[in-house]
């Protein structure tokens, strides 16, 4: 079976359409449905049912899936093994959202080369989705996030729950008054708490969908938001930001997210125990 077809009928079933999916891949509709077809003829089953809201999974395509993720995850693997360095043994793959990796995942990557030299590492960088999608298609061997979703055959456990708390900037520094209110997006769950309590923030002055940029805007411009705990820590201490008195603080957890089946790699374990180790 070519490995295009099986990554194309996984991106129809992730995306539930065939012209979403054709995006997605770069390639267009026409080629997915032929990829699909071929697929068809070769199992001699139809996979999907094409109607107004996208694609279905046909009873057959529901357990061709099992097959086709396989089939990639087993593919990617072999692609990353026969990659590995000279005098490691295996390679892990691990990816996180960017505000995670200064300092938790740089952290890791610290302990990695002094524990576990033997294990060379390729570190990604991306979006909840994307490290999700590489995930399940065998890319990445563990993806650290905010809020995953959850995936069939995955296990997910919390790492780490820090806070999110409302700063503001102190003048100086050419900084104005802390007068904009600065929204970060920190996801769905950060939105639900934030919206219960909305009307003790006024409207934002400027939405971001990034933490580390949020925090840059205000101690240049001056500004209040709410970041993250550690992060802010030093700020505080030197003198740049203060807390808000007696604002609302927000839990903000981080996962780790890998396949069911890595149970039985030991480097995969060893790069988990790191992470745990990281975050005492």
């Amino acid at each position: 079976m070519d490995i295009d077809r099986a990554r194309t009928f996984l991106e129809i079933v992730h995306c539930g359409s065939f012209l979403r999916a054709a995006d997605r891949l770069h390639v267009t509709q026409t080629t997915v449905s032929a990829r699909i077809r071929t697929l068809e003829d070769e199992l001699g089953r139809q996979l999907f049912v094409r109607n107004r809201n996208g694609a279905q999974l046909t009873p057959a395509g529901r357990e061709f899936e099992r097959f086709a993720q396989s089939f990639v995850q087993i593919w990617e693997r072999a692609r990353y093994q026969l990659a590995i360095p000279s005098g490691r043994t295996s390679v892990v793959a691990l990816g996180g959202e960017l505000s995670l990796w200064n300092p938790l995942l740089l952290d890791w990557l610290v302990w990695m080369k002094k524990a576990r030299p033997e294990i060379a590492v390729h570190a990604h960088v991306g979006v909840p989705d994307q490290l999700l999608d590489q995930l399940r298609n065998g890319v990445l061997d563990i993806a650290v996030l905010y809020a995953p979703k959850l995936l069939p055959g995955f296990k997910v456990e919390i790492l780490q729950e820090e806070q999110l708390v409302l700063v503001r900037t102190l003048p100086g520094n050419g900084r104005p008054e802390a007068d904009t209110y600065v929204y970060v997006d920190w996801g769905p769950l950060f939105a639900a708490q934030h919206d219960a309590s909305s009307t003790a923030f006024g409207e934002p002055g400027l939405v971001v969908g990034l933490g580390p940029l949020g925090l840059s805007y205000i101690l240049r411009a001056g500004g209040t938001g709410y970041f993250r705990k550690g992060v802010v820590a030093p700020l505080i201490a030197a003198g740049e930001l203060e807390t808000v008195e007696g604002a609302p603080e927000f839990t903000y957890p981080v996962y780790a997210v890998w396949p069911e089946d890595s149970e039985a790699r030991a480097d995969v374990q060893e790069a988990l125990a790191g992470l745990r180790q990281t975050v005492r």
